[in-house]
């Protein structure tokens, strides 16, 4: 029998896989049990309600998610970094040219958590880790003042992201949209 924090995290990874093929709506006991491999009474054991489910399932991501663009953000400190760079870096968070399951979820679960305000505190955490990154990229860019736009940058990122998984629009719009951004920041008052 695995250990119990094995358990655990794959009765997580069956919600957010849940989650992002159904919807939040799918997340049922028997069926995160199927999913994930496990006895319902391993979910029931492991997780009491819905609700903590949700949470953790959000939490794990969110966390994910902050070390990810963290070690992004990190990465976006060189003194050579250009515009050429940056593309690469969004079109990193873009993920590229995948729809699956695992890039539905988050917007499953920050609609959720628009809904259970129990789950703003996480879904906050990890809209932090993504403004630390884009500001990271607009100062590395040169562009003034970069906290002030970053979470317009992610805003936008997110949209797109929205706009690609309903419509399958290229990733190339993002990386467009994000330097037609950059282009439009006021220059610093001298």
């Amino acid at each position: 029998m695995p250990p119990a924090s094995d358990t655990r995290q794959s009765i997580i990874d069956a919600v957010l896989r849940i989650i992002g093929h159904d919807g939040v709506a799918a997340v049922t006991n028997r069926r995160i049990a199927k999913e994930a491999g496990v006895s319902l009474g391993s979910v029931t054991y492991h997780f009491a309600t819905q609700h903590e489910l949700l949470r953790e399932s959000l939490l794990h991501f969110v966390a994910e998610e902050t070390r990810h663009f963290t070690a992004l953000a990190d990465a976006c400190t060189d003194e050579r970094f250009d515009i050429g760079q940056a593309a690469e870096v969004v079109a990193q968070v873009a993920g590229g040219n995948a729809f699956d399951s695992r890039h539905i979820a988050p917007f499953e679960l920050y609609v959720q958590a628009g809904r259970d305000e129990r789950l703003r505190a996480a879904a906050a955490e990890c809209f932090a880790a993504y403004d630390l990154l884009a500001a990271r990229i607009l100062t590395r860019l040169g562009v003034p003042d970069p906290e002030r736009l970053a979470a317009a940058a992610v805003a936008l990122v997110f949209g797109q992201q929205l706009r690609r998984l309903a419509t399958g629009a290229p990733a190339e719009e993002l990386v467009d949209a994000l330097l037609v951004l950059t282009q439009l920041a006021p220059a610093p008052a001298e």
